[in-house]
């Protein structure tokens, strides 16, 4: 099981992801496109991530962008959801 630290720092890199390819998390589940099991899904899917730290390099690099890097666990969401 994740920490608690670790579940933290991926909803950060899941809410910044979803920033950078222009996909508003909260308006999605307001919307009803989301629910917040999923965006807890995504979270836990994003501590599998074995590419964390370039995941982060690649967003503190990348202002926008069209899709999710293809090792991304969560890139067919945010496919799902983008606008």
């Amino acid at each position: 099981m994740p920490s608690r630290d670790q579940i933290k720092h991926h909803a950060g890199l899941v809410d910044r992801m979803a920033n950078t390819l222009g996909v508003d998390l909260e308006e999605a589940a307001l919307r009803g496109h989301l629910s917040i099991d999923d965006i807890s899904d995504a979270v836990l899917s994003c501590t599998a991530c074995t590419n964390p730290d370039h995941c982060a390099g690649w967003l503190g690099e990348t202002r926008q962008a069209e899709q999710a890097p293809g090792y991304c666990r969560n890139q067919t969401l945010f496919a799902r959801l983008a606008p």
